[in-house]
């Protein structure tokens, strides 16, 4: 399949950026201040993606579903985030391959943009540190609209945004909740198969292909005519 899109939105932790190392450090602080065993890395890949406020209950928990104790919850988030403002960026690193996929779909002259579940506080920081920042024309966080992703709430006003129809534009991601947005939108979507899922592979939520390394983008996308 070659896409030939005019607008093309990636998402940010698991599929640009592995976060994960700032998150885990964060994670382990506010554990510490609060009396809690520390979380393992293995756990907190496997937790991230529907942002900070549920991988916070899923910490407190140690269960990919669990809630916890509200006040505890209470207590605990405004540690996490603060915690995290002094790590985010410190420890993550850019996935191989993201640098030549952004610089090959601008050269197409394509729309570039940036949504994700992440709040805009942490993720313009982590952009800017990454380098990655002036890469995209509009960047869509987890708290600029009511709702994010799974809902295709963001995709479908960045859309909007760029003056493009969902059927010409093309999603990014790693996750389900990447899938299930981009389905709703009316989205094609690219799936990285490194990326941060739950433990499940991305594969068994259909997406339109799935990749290694962005570096493959030249044989799958293509200029719109």
């Amino acid at each position: 399949m070659k896409f030939t899109p005019k607008m093309v939105l990636f998402d940010l932790d698991g599929t640009l950026i592995d976060s994960v190392p700032d998150l885990l450090v964060a994670v382990n602080q506010m554990q510490d201040e609060l009396g809690l065993p520390h979380r393992a890395e293995a756990d907190v890949r496997n937790w991230v993606g529907n942002g900070i406020e549920r991988l916070v209950e899923r910490a407190l928990t140690n269960d990919l579903h669990g809630t916890p104790d509200a006040a505890l919850f209470d207590k605990a988030i405004p540690i996490f985030k603060r915690l995290y403002a002094e790590s985010n960026g410190k420890h993550s690193c850019v996935f191989p391959g993201v640098k030549e996929g952004i610089a090959y779909v601008k050269s197409l002259g394509l729309s570039v943009g940036c949504v994700t579940n992440k709040a805009a506080a942490f993720t313009l920081p982590l952009l800017k540190d990454m380098g990655l920042l002036d890469s995209f024309e509009t960047v869509i966080a987890g708290d600029t609209l009511p709702l994010k992703k799974p809902d295709p709430a963001p995709l479908i006003y960045a859309a909007g945004w760029f003056k493009v129809h969902p059927r010409e534009a093309l999603m990014i991601g790693d996750s389900i909740s990447d899938v299930k947005a981009a389905r709703a939108a009316g989205f094609s979507i690219i799936c990285m198969s490194y990326g941060y899922n739950h433990g499940e592979d991305i594969r068994n939520y259909h997406p339109d292909a799935v990749i290694d390394s962005m570096a493959e983008f030249p044989k799958l996308i293509g200029k719109a005519s």
